[in-house]
């Protein structure tokens, strides 16, 4: 039993449980156009893993076999798998709501001029990374560059409709610039809002703060600047209890670009698969036994209840 799993012992009884699968979350792989600061996978586009099509295939087999509210598309870049475009085509054609998480930049990368028109078509959800609405700490975290281009990447997604028609949802994510918690989500989401209106004339729906896991290349980076252990204890003393009942892994399953199943994407990228009997990977998609499952936990799970708690849809609380 790790230090997790023993906190919460004291408000549940038991371990972490699995209560239906809302979302299905697919992988399609670590290729990336960019190499952020704080990517828990360290993606980059120098990594070659990618989902395949029978893979796919598997996903569309499985959601049929489970009420899923929605399908949520996410890497890397998820734009640069080969099969992308068919994928979205499918699972939108079987009536699945589809969510992309895109890092935004991607979409000025050649061969991408179409794909606002393409989301627009679909009906596709967007969450776009943006970690800040200054350019500073944009391009500390991500590069020089990403600012401005991120930029361009939602006026275009504005003119193409996202973030000003209604069913064209444009969320934007916020990400610490180092070993610290995010700020109140309704507050920076006001922040945000008021000046990308002002300085750009930008629009979009929701701002979703996400707190840094102490996994890949941030990892890393605490480790270098001395900060792991400070940065764990953080989280460990901010566990908030009342952050269990949301907790993203609790209505979610993820599926890694080999097709092997996981309770969550930080969990994809430590290798821990689900366990506890249940099956690990899409092609033997069982839905009683992962509805069900007892999830895999470890202390980098004090991240998702620290504070306000965190998720793929931003903060819990």
């Amino acid at each position: 039993m790790n230090d997790f799993e023993r906190r919460i012992e004291r408000f549940l009884g038991q371990g972490l449980y699995c209560r239906g699968i809302d979302i299905l979350q697919a992988n399609l792989g670590l290729r990336c156009n960019q190499q952020c600061r704080h990517c828990h996978l360290m993606a980059s586009p120098d990594r070659a893993e990618t989902m395949d099509w029978p893979i796919m295939e598997s996903i569309l087999a499985a959601v049929g076999k489970i009420s899923c509210k929605l399908v949520d598309l996410t890497g890397g870049a998820p734009e640069l798998n080969h099969y992308f475009v068919d994928f979205i085509n499918a699972l939108s054609k079987a009536g699945l709501r589809v969510q992309v998480r895109t890092n935004l930049t991607v979409l000025l990368e050649p061969g991408m001029d179409d794909m606002p028109a393409f989301f627009r078509a679909n009906r596709v959800q967007l969450v776009g990374s943006l970690p800040c609405y200054l350019e500073e700490n944009v391009s500390a975290q991500r590069g020089k560059g990403i600012y401005e281009n991120s930029i361009e990447a939602v006026r275009r997604l504005n003119a193409a409709g996202y973030g000003r028609e209604e069913g064209l949802a444009l969320d934007l994510v916020y990400n610490p610039g180092g070993a610290f918690l995010p700020p109140r989500q309704t507050s920076l989401e006001a922040d945000y809002k008021r000046e990308l209106r002002a300085r750009f004339g930008l629009e979009f729906n929701r701002l979703l703060t996400i707190t840094n896991m102490p996994l890949g290349r941030f990892r890393r980076i605490l480790r270098r600047e001395n900060q792991e252990q400070e940065y764990l204890e953080l989280l460990k003393d901010s566990f908030n209890p009342a952050t269990l009942d949301s907790l993203m892994c609790r209505r979610q399953i993820s599926v890694g670009w080999d097709g092997s199943l996981y309770d969550c994407d930080f969990n994809l990228a430590l290798g821990c698969a689900v366990n506890h009997g249940a099956p690990n990977h899409i092609r033997s998609f069982e839905p009683e036994l992962l509805k069900t499952r007892r999830i895999v936990t470890g202390d980098h799970c004090f991240g998702c209840t620290a504070g306000a708690g965190s998720s793929c849809g931003g903060a819990l609380l």
